[in-house]
């Protein structure tokens, strides 16, 4: 086991910057997830820690040792990708037991480490088949258990569970969190999946054109989104966005498509300040009508069973801007053409600088 620390790393593809300088930490048995859209970096970065891809400035260190300059198999890694790359003439045991071949060790020690992983996997029943004869889900437990008998400094992880279906993602979310708490080793984890990386992380790093928009745990993310962008891409439905003025004499809000909002427990930036609301479709309340924030005229209705998603306008909204979506327990009866009167949960509301993105503290 090992610690990972990236000191500043950056990445130029000719004249054009991908990775634009970042630090991070990662303590050793640390389960870090790197999370963003499609073209935001995350790879690139994991791909770069791994050795693939040479860093144009910065220092990564793993256990210590500077690894800039090392070749993937001096770093002491292993890595598990999207397309599991099994040799298919194999069998799960020669697939599993193949590295440790190459490196010499004794048919002894090869059984005994493929014997511990297989049982962790439970893969012990497959041994002899070969990777064609195996389910989606059953192949990439052998890509983990290939990079289990390695015992590394580190694993990393590339988009492991992109391939397989809804139920049995889930299914394989929990195998690799559990194997990664019973073995303790260092692990970079790559999705752009937000539920795999709020479930699996210690440490969530949340990747925006090649930056790290915020650094911290999954929980701290959700709670207390650094940007604009994060705020955005972590929680489902996304949370409201609403463009207001900070209002004189302590009336809160003045919001730009019409009415205002003086959210409770939340402290207001300067009088006058052009600032984003920012409220989630689950920290919006129903109320009686005197005691509500925002009304919301509903245009459509998204029945989930156990939960009801109400899509529509700000009542009073005078056009674009207005827009709203709230989360309501599944047996509301809520239907196109209510009206709501909503409150916002204290506390749950958030300001944002309208022109930098970031987050407004108190």
């Amino acid at each position: 086991m090992a610690a990972i620390s990236l000191r500043d790393v950056r990445k130029n593809y000719g004249a054009t910057e991908v990775i634009h300088g970042v630090s991070l930490d990662v303590t050793d048995g640390e389960f870090i997830v790197i999370v963003g859209p499609s073209g935001c970096g995350k790879s690139t970065l994991l791909r770069m820690v791994a050795g693939l891809e040479p860093i144009t400035a910065g220092t990564i260190e793993i256990g210590g040792r500077v690894v800039n300059d090392l070749e993937p198999r001096e770093r002491d890694i292993a890595m598990v990708f999207q397309n599991y790359a099994l040799y298919p003439h194999m069998s799960v045991y020669d697939n599993m037991a193949y590295g440790l071949k190459i490196a010499g060790l004794s048919k002894q020690a090869i059984r005994e480490r493929v014997d511990v992983a297989a049982t962790m996997l439970e893969l012990k029943p497959y041994l002899d088949r070969k990777p064609r004869a195996l389910s989606g889900g059953q192949r990439q437990r052998v890509a983990m258990g290939r990079a289990l008998v390695r015992q590394p400094a580190a694993f990393l992880f590339d988009e492991p569970l992109s391939n397989l279906d809804a139920k049995l993602r889930v299914q394989m979310r929990l195998e690799i969190k559990s194997m990664q708490r019973k073995v303790e080793t260092t692990s970079l984890y790559v999705t752009h999946d937000q539920v795999e990386a709020m479930t699996l992380a210690d440490r969530l790093v949340v990747m925006n054109a090649g930056n790290a928009e915020q650094i911290d745990t999954p929980l701290n993310v959700y709670r207390q989104p650094a940007t604009t962008f994060v705020a955005g891409f972590i929680g489902s439905p996304a949370m409201n966005m609403m463009a207001a003025t900070v209002a004189a004499n302590g009336r809160g809000l003045e919001l730009d498509s019409g009415g205002s909002v003086k959210p409770r427990d939340t402290a207001l930036a300067e009088t006058g300040r052009k600032v984003l609301l920012g409220i989630r479709p689950e920290h919006l309340s129903l109320v009686q009508e005197l005691n509500a924030d925002l009304k919301l005229a509903v245009v459509a209705v998204e029945t989930l069973g156990a939960d009801t998603l109400a899509h529509g306008h700000l009542a009073d909204s005078r056009g674009a801007g207005g827009d709203l979506v709230v989360r309501l327990p599944g047996t509301s009866p809520v239907k196109p053409g209510d009206v709501l009167p909503l409150a916002v949960e204290p506390g749950m509301a958030h300001l944002f600088d309208r022109e930098t993105g970031k987050r407004i503290e108190a």
